[in-house]
């Protein structure tokens, strides 16, 4: 029973709709009528700026990190394959909260800045090269998305190659942190091929 309040509760902290509240309460707009019609840090940057980009991208990294913090009110004993797998448990709660938020007719965000505060939690060490990868490949290339689905998809095979994982149910929360980011990006990656993606100009999205 307290696993399972604990995961709902993850999801709840995850469906907290924070770029759609942000937009609405402050500036009577709700972001996904505009830009990529996405619910997240990327589209309020585009949308609203950064006055209200950088709370909505600060408060959904910490969306992710509360979700997975709730594992050391479970009983479980720190650093057992129990508690590092309701932290991952947590960790899918919330993203599935954000991208499919209750509290805004289940229309939120890609998940990316909440991923973040997940992964940085369960894997800091790995969170911290897979932040090394995007910011690299964000600089080469100024699109977010392909930045974010780098990240993504180097997660597993830096948990492999450089810190050697033999957690089997970490491998599969890695792909399964790669397969969801592509998902996600649907839209992106066909805008993209389409050479229709918006590129960002240094810490300033362009119009």
């Amino acid at each position: 029973m307290i696993v399972i309040a604990l995961l709902s509760i993850a999801y709840l902290l995850g469906s907290i709709p924070t770029a759609v509240w942000i937009g609405k309460g402050f500036y009577n707009i709700d972001v996904r009528e505009f830009g990529s019609g996405n619910a997240g840090a990327t589209n309020t940057f585009r949308v609203l700026g950064k006055k209200a980009g950088i709370p909505v991208l600060l408060i959904d990294i910490l969306k992710g990190a509360c979700a997975v913090s709730l594992s050391y009110f479970s009983g479980f004993e720190y650093d057992t394959n129990d508690f590092v797998t309701l932290q991952m448990g947590l960790g899918v709660a919330a993203l599935l909260g954000h991208i499919f938020p209750v509290f805004a007719g289940f229309r939120g965000g890609k998940g990316v800045a909440t991923l973040l505060g997940i992964v940085m939690c369960i894997a800091p060490l790995s969170c911290s090269i897979g932040m090394i990868i995007f910011l690299i490949v964000l600089f080469s290339t100024r699109y977010v998305s392909v930045s974010s689905m780098s990240a993504g998809i180097s997660f597993p095979f830096i948990l492999h190659l450089v810190f050697h994982n033999q957690n089997t149910i970490l491998t599969v929360f890695s792909i399964l942190v790669a397969v969801v980011l592509i998902i996600t990006h649907r839209a992106n990656i066909k805008r993209l091929l389409n050479k229709q993606e918006t590129r960002i100009r240094l810490f300033k999205i362009q119009a």
